[in-house]
């Protein structure tokens, strides 16, 4: 092949990559179809989560961004067309009885969160096929078609506007529903752990081991899946793709970013003279508990000075205050040599300025050079934790090792891969790693504070699940296998023996 001919071939190869709207506009465009992101995401074979991404100004790569853009360019078609059609004249009524036919309801806004079903579901109204779920729930959009309006026959509801409904719609093949934390839901939503646990076992034919190798493999794409489902009809929409500064970045390929996580790795320096029985405590589910924490929502915002306001999260840069606790409990920063500032994330912030408050006066309060953040909300994970916790509760009360060892690998390796991982292309959400493991440090130096205050002598405290203490520590903290209950890892002796009774022994 000569030089030419190379160069054809390469211009042949090249491709520009297809123009895509502004991101405000490709949110607009599906909208104004009434589609989900969960309906354009399974056209396209990528995730719900990845469609937000580029609604938020992520840019797709590639094979699925020529369809993408073929979506949008046919969306932008297709309103325009509705436009027009919205724009011509009036046609004359020729059958007399479509001039009282009823009016179609009107598309719900696009904060609704409507659906279209794939199959008819009983209306969470009136127990009848709908084809269009709000919010979640399957509902019909037009009132006409709700079994719920009085007929001519059946005399108007009493209840009136605002109030909680009556029980008497629902009976006779009506929708059961249960509480889930300030709303409802059917009680036969999907159980999506309980499915692909009994797929599992399944297809590999009641062997538990295999099936239990087999769910722990998919447990990332199974834990975002799971997301996506818990996300629905929620109040805020979580950006998986956000652009980070540079103190979120690693370093180097295998060097870490700059925020420091407050691990702890304390050992009491001195025990009282004589011989102590240590109990090595276990916290249960630690990643999953700290779920629950002040997550920022948008993109980070840079701010300099020394106010904190706690109805943002995100890391600062702060000068820790000095630790002089370290002989009975760990330093709230966790075991670091080096003095001067350092990126902490928002529950050590938290954490710090809680201690230095006028309750417990344990420190000085830290000084906050400056802050990356964004608005924040501690629930913006609760319903995704809530479906772990209660999936995780039954297979403990069932037994069920399989259910149990999955959920585990959903979780923990939900909070591992978020960041910088090429195991987890769906949410890049490096600060969300730090907070949530931070969070889990926080619960830690807690339950030690806890223990130290109600009079047990505090020994280590180690990682996010590991406490050691002396004392009756069942008068304290609940044994079990609950979140928020403690188990027993190990007993051992330390010191030794009192040397007066040692003596009594030899007479």
């Amino acid at each position: 092949m000569t030089d030419f001919e190379a160069i054809d071939a390469l211009l042949d190869s090249a491709r520009q990559e297809v123009p895509l709207p502004p991101a405000e506009e490709r949110r607009a465009l599906r909208e104004g179809l009434n589609l989900s992101r969960t309906q354009v995401a399974q056209a396209l074979g990528v995730s719900p989560s990845t469609v937000g991404g580029w609604e938020a100004g992520r840019e797709p790569a590639g094979e699925v961004r020529e369809r993408y853009a073929y979506f949008l360019d046919g969306a932008r078609k297709k309103l325009a067309d509705a436009t027009t059609t919205a724009d011509a004249p009036e046609q004359p009524v020729s059958d007399p009885e479509e001039a009282h036919a009823p009016t179609p309801a009107p598309a719900a806004d696009a904060d609704d969160d409507v659906d279209t079903l794939p199959v008819p579901q009983p209306c969470v109204l009136c127990g009848q096929p709908a084809v269009h779920q709000v919010a979640g729930f399957a509902q019909h959009l037009d009132p006409e078609g709700c079994g719920t309006q009085p007929s001519a026959t059946q005399p108007p509801s009493l209840e009136t506007p605002g109030s909680t409904p009556t029980t008497h719609r629902l009976t006779g093949g009506g929708v059961k529903v249960v509480p889930a934390g300030r709303r409802l839901k059917t009680a036969d939503a999907p159980d999506l752990i309980g499915r692909a646990v009994a797929a599992a076992l399944e297809a590999h034919a009641g062997d538990v081991a295999a099936a239990t190798a087999a769910l722990v493999k998919r447990a990332i794409p199974d834990a975002m899946a799971l997301l996506d489902e818990t996300r629905k009809g929620g109040r805020y929409d979580v950006i998986a793709h956000p652009w980070l500064p540079d103190v979120l970045r690693k370093q180097s390929a295998r060097g870490p970013d700059q925020i420091w996580e407050a691990r702890p790795r304390w050992t009491r320096p001195e025990l009282p003279p004589g011989q102590h029985e240590v109990t090595a405590l276990d916290i249960n589910g630690a990643y999953l508990s700290a779920l629950k924490t002040h997550l920022p929502i948008g993109q980070l915002e840079h701010s300099t000075g020394g106010r904190h306001d706690r109805r943002r999260a995100g890391v600062h840069l702060i000068t820790p205050p000095a630790w002089e606790h370290d002989a009975v409990l760990p330093n709230p920063i966790g075991s670091r040599d080096e003095p001067g500032p350092l990126w902490v994330t928002e529950p050590t912030l938290r954490l710090l300025l809680r201690l230095s408050g006028p309750k417990y006066g344990l420190c000085d309060p830290p000084e906050i050079h400056e802050s990356w953040t964004s608005g924040a909300t501690e629930n913006l994970l609760e319903k995704f934790r809530t479906a772990l916790r209660d999936a995780r509760d039954r297979a403990i009360a069932e037994d069920d090792e399989v259910t149990l060892e999955y959920v585990k690998a959903m979780y923990s390796k939900f909070v591992s891969t978020m960041g910088e991982s090429n195991y987890n292309r769906e949410l890049y959400r490096t600060d969300w790693m730090h907070i949530i493991r931070s969070q889990a440090f926080v619960n830690l130096w807690w339950k030690a504070h806890r223990a130290y205050d109600e009079g047990l002598m505090v020994v280590r405290a180690m990682g996010t699940d590991e406490l050691h203490v002396t004392g009756d520590w069942r008068a304290v903290f609940p044994e079990g296998r609950g979140v928020t209950e403690v188990k027993v890892k190990d007993v051992y002796t330390v010191g030794d023996p009192d040397p007066a009774e040692a003596g009594d022994g030899d007479d």
